[in-house]
C-alpha cells in the first residue's frame, strides 16, 4: 500500500460578479449589513447556460494543465457537488466527456459543503488501495440554481465556482502528501442545513450552524493535525470551508494555527459549498502565499452537519 499526494490545483469562477450593492437593489439588505454579518463583499454567479459540470470541467482542465498531464492520464474522476440538476449522466461523467477522457471511473459525492474533503479522502484511499493511479478530484457547485433570490437570509451568502486537484500515488520512499482523514456527522441536526423541495431550495438555521461550528469543530480540527503528526503551530495555512467570515476567523483562532495563512476567499467568492476549499487553496498557491511541501489543514463542514478534514502537503 502506497500513499498519495496532490500534484496540481486549478479553479474557475463565472465571469458575472454580483456585489452587495447589486443585492441591495434586489432584496431588503445593505452592503454594511452583509459585511458585518458574513464578511462577504462579492460573489460570482453562473448564468442559465453554464451548468455545474461546465464549471467543474474548466477547473479540472486547469489542474491537468498545471500538472503537465493529459485527460488520458486520469483513471478516476470524483466530483463533489450537491447542485447537479440531472441524475444521469452524473457530473463526473459529463466532466470526463467534456475533457475527452478515455474510460475513467466516474463518481459524484454529495456531502454538500464538506464534499471536497470527503472526495479527497476517497481518492487517497482508492490510490492507496491500488484501484486508481491518478485521480481528478473536483468540488463544484452552482448555488444560483438552488437559491431563492427573494430570501435575504440566504441569497447574500452564496456564489458559484469550482476547484480541482490532481492526485497521484507517491513514489517509493516518498512521504504521503495527504494525511489521514477525520470525518463524521451529526445526523440529528441534519435539518440545520437543507437543500429540499421541487424545485430544490437552500435553507439553513444560521445560529445553530454558527454555534456548532465555533464550539464543536476546533477540537476536531486539532485531532486532524494530531493524526497527521503536526502541531497547529506548524501549519503554513488553514483552509476551512468558506461559509462565513464570522465562523472562519474564530474557528481558525481556536485551532491554534498562530503561524498559518488563513484562507478568506469567502470575502470575494461567497459560499460556494463544495467548491470553496479547493478554490481557496488553488488561489493561495497561485498567489505564492504557501510553498511546495508546506503543511496545510483542509477542513470542510456544513450540510448534513457533516465534516471532514486532513492535512495535505502543498504541491
Amino acid at each position: 500500500m502506497t500513499g498519495s499526494r496532490i500534484v496540481a490545483l486549478g479553479h474557475y469562477q463565472p465571469a458575472k460578479v454580483l456585489t452587495n450593492a447589486d443585492l441591495a437593489a434586489m432584496v431588503d439588505t445593505s452592503d454594511e449589513w452583509i459585511r458585518s454579518r458574513v464578511g462577504i463583499e462579492t460573489r460570482h454567479v453562473a448564468g442559465p447556460d453554464e451548468p455545474v459540470d461546465e464549471l467543474a470541467a474548466h477547473a479540472g482542465a486547469k489542474a491537468l494543465a498545471s500538472a503537465g498531464l493529459t485527460p488520458a492520464d486520469i483513471d478516476l474522476v470524483l466530483v463533489a457537488t450537491s447542485t447537479a440538476i440531472d441524475r444521469s449522466p452524473n457530473t463526473a461523467a459529463r466532466v470526463a466527456a467534456r475533457l475527452g477522457m478515455g474510460s475513467p471511473a466516474v463518481m459524484d459525492l454529495n456531502v454538500v459543503c464538506a464534499g471536497f474533503t470527503h472526495a479527497l479522502a476517497t481518492a487517497d484511499h482508492t490510490v492507496r488501495a491500488g484501484a486508481a493511479r491518478r485521480a481528478l478530484v473536483i468540488g463544484a457547485d452552482k448555488m444560483a440554481d438552488i437559491t431563492d433570490w427573494t430570501d435575504r437570509t440566504t441569497c447574500v451568502l452564496v456564489g458559484d465556482g469550482a476547484g480541482a486537484a490532481v492526485i497521484e500515488a507517491t513514489r517509493p520512499g516518498e512521504e504521503p502528501g495527504i494525511g489521514p482523514v477525520l470525518w463524521g456527522s451529526v445526523p440529528e441536526m441534519g435539518h440545520a442545513v437543507r437543500i429540499e423541495g421541487t424545485p430544490p431550495r437552500f435553507a439553513q438555521e444560521g445560529q445553530s450552524v454558527y454555534r456548532w461550528a465555533t464550539t464543536q469543530l476546533p477540537p476536531i480540527a486539532r485531532k486532524v493535525c494530531e493524526r497527521a503528526g503536526v502541531t497547529p503551530e506548524e501549519l503554513a495555512a488553514v483552509v476551512l470551508h468558506q461559509a462565513n467570515l464570522r465562523i472562519i476567523e474564530p474557528v481558525a483562532q481556536k485551532i491554534g494555527a498562530v503561524n498559518a495563512v488563513i484562507a478568506r476567499d469567502v470575502v470575494e467568492s461567497g459560499n460556494t459549498s463544495a467548491g470553496s476549499i479547493p478554490m481557496a487553496l488553488s488561489k493561495l498557491v497561485e498567489r505564492g502565499e504557501i510553498e511546495s511541501g508546506d503543511p496545510v489543514l483542509l477542513f470542510g463542514f456544513g450540510g448534513n452537519l457533516s465534516y471532514a478534514g486532513q492535512v495535505i502537503r502543498c504541491p
